[in-house]
């Protein structure tokens, strides 16, 4: 789905999934905005006074707090975050379209008066389950760069398909071992291929990151980079590969899972289809230009907006509405994150109350870093009073 000191110790690959499943989902392009989940008091917990006035919003409940309680808030670069709340009002939703004039105009303020002003404008909420806790995980996400081709070789074997005609007419749609190996569902998706990838797992990783960008050679050798986009799945249930892996006996395996995985792809050869097969779930894709001003950013997420680098997370929609500002502390081996975010995506594996997936950016580096992402979290909502 903040972005980030970078670290090198290396994780169990395991972890690292639980972050890349996250947005297979996730962006799809500007979808009707939900109104904000309706709000109904709840009566604080017993003996806890500071609590009255605590609101459940779907699966969460908020606890209204002092700003005090918000770790970091002194030293953050609200510039940075400004950038995505800026995105965020291209297209609000109801509770937040009356304040981004003032966003807009604060744009070029100093970090003092941006911070005065969210102190005078909003009240910071303290995320937590129905049950009362307060700490949940976050996972991290990122935009892969993969060289690709517009024509199928021996170098460039493997397909990135658009949507298939009638996709929606059969719900769920082939498994990928079907997709690869019936007739029929090959038939659907001949002439719907964007480009050819030269690894499968490089496929399955953009398939789970569910976006990325393609360094591409056309027919004439010209080269340029384009990004494509989720555009649909085949409405399978996502199995994690690692998982399959360990189920093997293969044990706990270290790095980046997609390189841990091609040296096991190297070892095996002819197991390859049955590892890519245990995950049924299938992406399918669009193909998007790329200009100068697109590149600085992210992909877009499930708000419709594009992602900013290290300030926007993917959250469970039935928490924390699109294009809410949000504290997020969380400290861990891979990143140490005390920061101001925008919830603006949003993904098959984001679920629950405390639960964020960070968006890392673009590239091998956002991708190290995504993949090391798995830590305690909390969150603070920071709603117009």
């Amino acid at each position: 789905m903040t972005v980030f000191p970078r670290i090198t110790p290396t994780l169990v690959i395991i972890a690292a999934v639980l972050g890349l499943v996250s947005c297979a989902t996730a962006p799809v392009p500007a979808p009707p905005l939900p109104s904000a989940p309706a709000a109904a008091s709840v009566p604080a917990r017993p003996g806890s006074g500071a609590e009255a006035g605590a609101m459940v919003r779907g699966k969460s409940r908020w606890v209204p707090v002092a700003w005090s309680e918000l770790p970091g808030f002194e030293n953050d670069a609200l510039f940075e975050a400004w950038n995505a709340w800026l995105k965020s009002c291209e297209r609000p939703g109801p509770v937040f379209a009356p304040l981004c004039g003032e966003v807009r105009r604060l744009s070029i303020a100093t970090g003092q008066e941006q911070r005065a002003w969210m102190v005078g404008r909003l009240q910071p909420y303290r995320v937590e389950t129905l049950q009362g806790t307060a700490e949940g995980l976050l996972t991290s996400y990122y935009e892969p760069v993969l060289r690709a081709s517009r024509q199928p070789g021996a170098a460039y074997p493997v397909p990135l398909y658009q949507p298939p005609a009638g996709l929606g007419s059969r719900k769920p749609w082939y498994t990928r071992q079907e997709i690869e190996t019936l007739p029929e569902a090959q038939a659907a998706l001949r002439g719907r291929e964007i480009a050819w990838l030269a690894d499968p797992i490089d496929a399955m990783s953009l398939h789970i990151q569910g976006s990325g960008r393609l360094a591409l050679t056309d027919a004439g050798g010209a080269q340029r980079t384009v990004r494509v986009a989720f555009a649909g799945s085949n409405d399978q249930p996502f199995r994690s590969i690692t998982q399959w892996l360990m189920e093997q006996g293969q044990g706990r395996m270290n790095a980046p899972w997609t390189e841990s995985t091609k040296v096991w792809a190297a070892q095996n050869p002819q197991r390859v289809s049955q590892l890519l097969w245990s995950n049924p779930r299938y992406i399918f894709f669009r193909e998007e230009t790329l200009s100068e001003m697109d590149a600085a950013y992210g992909p877009r997420g499930a708000q419709g907006v594009p992602l900013t680098p290290g300030r926007s997370i993917a959250v469970d929609r039935e928490s924390i509405p699109y294009g809410t500002p949000v504290w997020l502390a969380s400290r861990g081996a891979a990143a140490d994150l005390q920061k101001l975010v925008i919830a603006q995506d949003t993904g098959s594996a984001i679920v629950g109350a405390v639960r964020a997936d960070y968006f890392a950016g673009t590239g091998p580096q956002a991708g190290e870093l995504a993949s090391r992402v798995s830590q305690p979290l909390r969150l603070w909502v920071l709603w117009p009073k």
